[in-house]
């Protein structure tokens, strides 16, 4: 037997590959060279554990840096920032051994109050898609396996081992799956995760139209598809529907299911062979540890990341940045108790924390302190120039597991904010959060707010540098902040009930919905200030075939400072037979400019920046007619905007009589030659009444043609059967 063919194994040996040895490692055979691996959480650092096993962050693990987490990475809009992060987990992780890296989780954020959304990137699906690819990217380069999750439709926690995510196609291909097509078709991660949650009334991990039809069939993803911890209920169903690597393991028996459907018949063993190949191209990856890290260098490089990831919500008379000599008062127990990281599986143990406090003391600034209004807080913030106020959510507040109840403040939290601001010369609020928080209540009351979600180990000493102009907050919103929950899309569909949730909101996800149904918000997508200004000039947008175009366009920094300023582009569209939101990203790129500086950036618009998915064909159309191509400030504030025409998609659909009225009559070839056949037979008395009801074809548009001609030879016009038959023969040609 050669050693080296996995194939050549016994059909029980080969089962035991597909499965976990224990909670975190793979199964090694030796006879087939088949080393075990191990395959760890990961998105913004290692939770790498060699004691205490658990999936739910209960139990420690080793020092790992702590990165900004994904829900900080999204308002980045910088690839490169994700980039360098995935590639330091990917040192670290090759340092301990680790296999694969469980990260990241690009699942949309639909509703804000979903617990796990600090690990996902944004409420739009190219700002995920573009940030994962270019983790996955970095991840990988350093030798170590990315696993993108959770696919798909994972967007709450609530109920999630068995909830349905009943969702529309046309809205899973346009909002929920092309994150994770982007990813793999442009990053080629060595795994896909599965999610816990049925999709359409079937488990992810048996859902062979999701993890073969689509992910590999459509896609060409050619890795291994894991599943998340836990969320196989019939392991032989998954196997045949493509999930490869079950996760962690079972004592074997799961494996013994797999041999004895095979001996009965009831599964292929060239299913088995070809998971078997595809698990061991990925325990190809396993390597022994490099060694150690650079700790200090990796902790100096989380604190620059996490500074281009905060966002300048408010910046009244300039408050900020803080003129260094001010004195300053700093309430608010976060200032000294940093929040920095999300509970879960994510969490991490991090080599060091730097707290808000001691690194702003650590400018040599004079700073007073007080912990909360128990205290002399609103003394100290009466007697000081500017007031700091750190605020927030607990650890507990959001986590793996559960969802939040609500997106309010801590009402402790608010009274202390309100009473500080009512004393305080200039006050300044500092959140750190991992989902979106209200801001209602308070918002008017206070000079700025520096909204720094969840940043890292080394947030505190970022925070600091952003306070007192060191750093520029260059961050803008990945996801927008309503003024009620009450006006977010999903709110009466979430989280659903009696194991399924429905998404009726479709498409109109975030500030899709907002902008179409002219819902105000506190602050849109896309929106972040900075410590200086940029215009926009000389738009410019040229179609490059039928269905693409090339946008260029010039931005000066006009302010006194340097800064990095996001440049948006969003296209607009009525055509075609669908609703279509208001407007759409469809194009960013993030530059740093110095004062006075002007750059010239060009951004290409594929076809699939104008296209919408069709369900009747099956595919992606680009529909003719005009578009708008629009410069935003965000996604609410457009600075620029040029009109394009399209050649887009001849459709020519092929009709049948049960095919509605407005579908022949608007068919390119049909169309003509019913209406041809249909004046030919007109009377003067036929022309009259189509003079006295010029709305007569709108009301029977949607009638099928089958009763439609029975109402015409009502009224003395004919369609032969003969003359239908041609017209039908005529569409499909």
């Amino acid at each position: 037997m050669p050693q080296h063919d996995p194939s050549d194994l016994t059909l029980e040996l080969k089962a035991s590959l597909l499965s976990g040895s224990n909670f975190w490692s793979t199964k090694a055979i030796d006879a087939a060279d088949v080393p075990s691996m191990v395959l760890v959480d990961g998105p913004h650092g290692l939770r790498y554990q060699d004691a205490e096993t658990d999936h739910l962050g209960v139990h420690s693990s080793q020092p790992a840096t702590c990165f900004p987490t994904a829900a900080a990475v999204g308002s980045s809009w910088d690839p490169e920032v994700a980039a360098e992060i995935g590639a330091a987990v990917g040192r670290e992780a090759r340092a301990v051994g680790v296999t694969v890296s469980l990260g990241p989780g690009v699942n949309i954020k639909r509703s804000p109050l979903c617990g796990r959304n600090f690990e996902y990137y944004s409420e739009d699906p190219l700002l995920s898609g573009l940030l994962g690819a270019a983790h996955v990217r970095g991840l990988q380069k350093e030798g170590v396996g990315a696993s993108v999750k959770h696919f798909a439709a994972n967007n709450q926690e609530t109920d999630r081992m068995r909830v349905s995510a009943d969702v529309d196609e046309r809205t899973l291909r346009e909002i929920y799956f092309p994150a994770f097509e982007t990813i793999v078709t442009e990053a080629h991660p060595a795994t896909v995760m599965c999610s816990y949650n049925k999709v359409n009334g079937v488990l992810a991990s048996q859902n062979r139209w999701l993890l073969t039809d689509v992910l590999r069939d459509e896609w060409g993803f050619d890795g291994a598809v894991v599943s998340d911890w836990g969320a196989v209920a019939d392991r032989v169903a998954a196997l045949a529907a493509g999930l490869d690597l079950e996760m962690p393991g079972t004592g074997g028996t799961t494996d013994a299911e797999i041999v004895a459907a095979v001996r009965r018949g009831e599964l292929d063993e060239a299913v088995v062979d070809r998971s078997v190949r595809r698990v061991v191209e990925l325990a190809k990856r396993a390597a022994p540890p490099t060694g150690s890290v650079d700790v200090e260098a990796h902790h100096a490089l989380a604190k620059r990341l996490a500074a281009d990831c905060a966002v300048l919500l408010k910046n009244q008379q300039e408050t900020l940045p803080i003129t260094p000599g001010s004195t300053v008062a700093v309430i608010g127990e976060f200032a000294t108790e940093a929040r920095f990281q999300g509970g879960g599986s994510s969490h991490v143990n991090p080599t060091r924390v730097d707290t808000p406090l001691d690194a702003i003391r650590a400018l040599g600034t004079p700073v007073s302190y007080a912990r909360n209004l128990d205290d002399n807080a609103a003394e100290i913030a009466r007697e000081a120039e500017v007031t700091v106020v750190f605020a927030g959510l607990e650890e507990a507040d959001e986590s793996e597991g559960y969802d939040r109840e609500s997106i309010d403040l801590p009402a402790a939290q608010v009274e202390l904010i309100r009473r500080v601001a009512a004393v305080s010369r200039r006050t300044v609020v500092v959140l750190s959060h991992g989902g979106v928080v209200s801001l209602e209540g308070w918002h008017d009351d206070v000079d700025a707010i520096l909204d720094c979600w969840l940043l890292g180990q080394a947030g505190g000493a970022a925070i600091a540098d952003l306070l007192y102009g060191t750093a520029s907050p260059s961050g803008r919103l990945a996801e927008t902040i309503p003024v009620r929950l009450q006006d977010n899309p999903s709110y009466f569909n979430f989280p659903g009930e009696q194991g399924h949730v429905r998404y009726g909101e479709g498409v109109l996800v975030g500030y899709r919905y907002y902008e179409t149904a002219e819902v105000e918000v506190r602050y849109p997508f896309g929106h972040g200030l900075t410590y200086t200004t940029f215009e926009t000039s000389g738009l410019s947008v040229t179609p490059t075939g039928d269905d693409s175009a090339l946008v260029s366009v010039t931005v000066t920094n006009t302010g006194p400072v340097a800064g990095k300023h996001v440049v948006q582009v969003y296209a607009a569209t009525s055509a075609g037979p669908v609703r279509r939101p208001a407007r759409e990203l469809r194009a960013f790129t993030k530059i740093a400019l110095a004062p006075g500086e002007s750059r010239t950036v060009e951004l290409e618009l594929g076809r699939r920046a104008f296209a919408y998915y069709d369900i009747e064909l099956s595919r992606w159309v680009v529909a003719p007619g005009d578009y708008t191509v629009q410069i935003g400030e965000n996604a609410a504030v457009v600075v620029a905007e040029e009109q394009i025409t399209l050649v887009g998609d001849v459709i020519r659909r092929e009709l049948s009589l049960d095919s509605p009225v407005q579908d022949w009559f608007s068919h390119p070839a049909v169309g003509p030659v019913i209406t041809r056949t249909l004046e030919a037979g007109m009377t003067a008395e036929h022309a009259n009444l189509a003079a006295e009801s010029p709305d007569a074809m709108r009301m029977v548009a949607s009638l099928p043609m089958k009763q439609f001609t029975h109402f015409l030879s009502q009224s003395g016009l004919h369609l032969s059967p003969e003359a239908l038959a041609d017209m039908i023969e005529l569409s499909r040609s």
